[in-house]
């Protein structure tokens, strides 16, 4: 048992990874989640007879660690898909990545990125000094930037992209070779391209079973906890009702713009700083429908500025006993922020009409169940600003004895992966 009282605000993956790899090695801390169940974003809910999750979430593994740990704590729920995306372009639908699938588009449009994409393969140029814009272009060629690449980022990030720099690309983004281009202009292969060909997720009972299978093994963790002060002197946070708990580490999972209302006292130069940070937002609508839709596909992106959703995925092809028999399950994705805003008294009813003007929803998927979830932190926004605004906010924190941790709490493009790792990353430079 270690003599130092750590607590960890949040109670999503990364707060989860970090308080069981803190466990394994004796050390127990405290977890506070504001929300009544666990998970944060990574949860489930149960509509009339539905399982929708809020939003999207799907297991993608690069890590050993991470596939054995997930399915040790699932104990056998959690099933292996290979991927089935789809771009819906030019009244089509062609498999994901773009860049691979060039065989499916119109052949004159399918020759200009072809050969885009040569003339910008015999350039050299460090793509690491540019930003977003010009780095699509020179990754992909002209073409391929102006049919895909920078209509869906432009639609999805909701700011120019000449103004993103692209630390997260190269992580997030498939590059494939001129062989592998030139094959997929000619012909339908199978693929593997991107971090995410292949996924996994539970059997039964939608993606919270992962958080709550941690939550069974860790103990400790609080809910119903809104931690409103964190005063720095003191090394106190304030719980909403005016409990108070000292801490001497506090490892920080929420989203860092909320940092700046929470600690006192904060220097005028790192307020600056959180002044800076940038995000999208997500308004993510859960339908369950009468009848079959979209068989065999997982999910659809959406690059064309009419259509209000970026990304349309299907429950019911990542597992059939997430919807009653006969029904089928999706969610669909808009992308908005201060520079693209939304009205939310129109925007359900424009993502259904869309959905029907698209083809993926039929007069025969009658609407049984409706589910919506207005997500305030989508993702940061790598703009000019990030990386020193991060980077003083991280440092102040660490010399206040807190540790930023996982996709909100770092401030970082995570996937789920991502998250358990951080909080593996965390536990390990805790000191008992």
């Amino acid at each position: 048992m270690t003599k130092k009282k750590v607590i960890i605000l949040g109670a999503g993956l990364a707060g989860l990874s970090t308080a069981w790899h803190l466990k394994q090695r004796g050390i127990e801390p405290i977890v506070l989640e504001k929300e009544n169940t666990v998970g944060g974003l990574c949860r489930s809910k149960q509509v009339k007879g539905f399982v929708f999750d809020y939003d999207g979430h799907l297991l993608h593994f690069r890590n050993n660690y991470t596939l054995r740990l997930v399915k040790k704590l699932l104990k056998g729920n959690l099933a292996r898909h290979s991927r089935s995306a789809w771009i819906s372009n030019f009244g089509i639908f062609s498999q994901y990545p773009f860049q691979a699938n060039l065989h499916a588009l119109p052949k004159p449009i399918a020759s200009e990125c072809l050969w885009g994409f040569i003339q910008a393969s015999s350039s050299r140029v460090n793509r690491s000094q540019l930003n977003f814009l010009k780095w699509i272009n020179t990754t992909f060629g002209k073409g391929m930037a102006k049919h895909f690449m920078v209509p869906y980022n432009q639609k999805f990030w909701t700011v120019p992209l000449s103004q993103m720099a692209c630390p997260w690309s190269d992580k997030f983004i498939p590059q494939l070779s001129l062989a592998d281009i030139v094959n997929g202009f000619f012909e339908n292969r199978a693929n593997s391209f991107g971090y995410n060909a292949i996924f996994w997720y539970p059997e039964k009972g939608g993606i919270v079973q992962l958080p709550q299978a941690f939550e069974k093994q860790i103990g400790g963790v609080f809910k119903n906890c809104w931690v409103n002060r964190i005063d720095l002197k003191k090394k106190e946070i304030t719980i909403k009702g005016g409990d108070k708990q000292k801490f001497d580490i506090l490892v920080m999972t929420i989203p860092l713009p909320e940092l700046a209302g929470i600690i006192k006292p904060l220097p005028d130069k790192i307020l600056k700083s959180f002044k800076k940070l940038r995000w999208n937002s997500i308004f993510n609508l859960n339908l369950g429908v009468q009848g079959p839709c979209q068989d065999g596909r997982h999910w659809v992106y959406f690059p064309h500025q009419e259509t209000s959703f970026f990304r349309v995925g299907f429950f019911h092809n990542f597992s059939d006993n997430l919807v009653p028999s006969g029904k089928s399950s999706l969610y669909a994705e808009v992308s908005y922020s201060q520079d693209k805003p939304i009205d939310r008294k129109k925007i359900t009813r424009q993502i259904i009409n869309d959905l029907k003007g698209v083809g993926i929803i039929s007069k025969k998927n009658r609407i049984l169940a409706m589910d919506t979830n207005d997500i305030k932190y989508g993702y940061p926004i790598y703009d000019q600003h990030y990386s020193r605004a991060t980077t003083a906010i991280r440092e102040f924190l660490l010399f206040n004895n807190i540790i930023a941790c996982g996709r909100y709490g770092s401030w970082q493009y995570f996937s789920m992966e991502d998250a358990l790792l951080d909080g593996r990353r965390v536990a390990e430079q805790i000191e008992p």
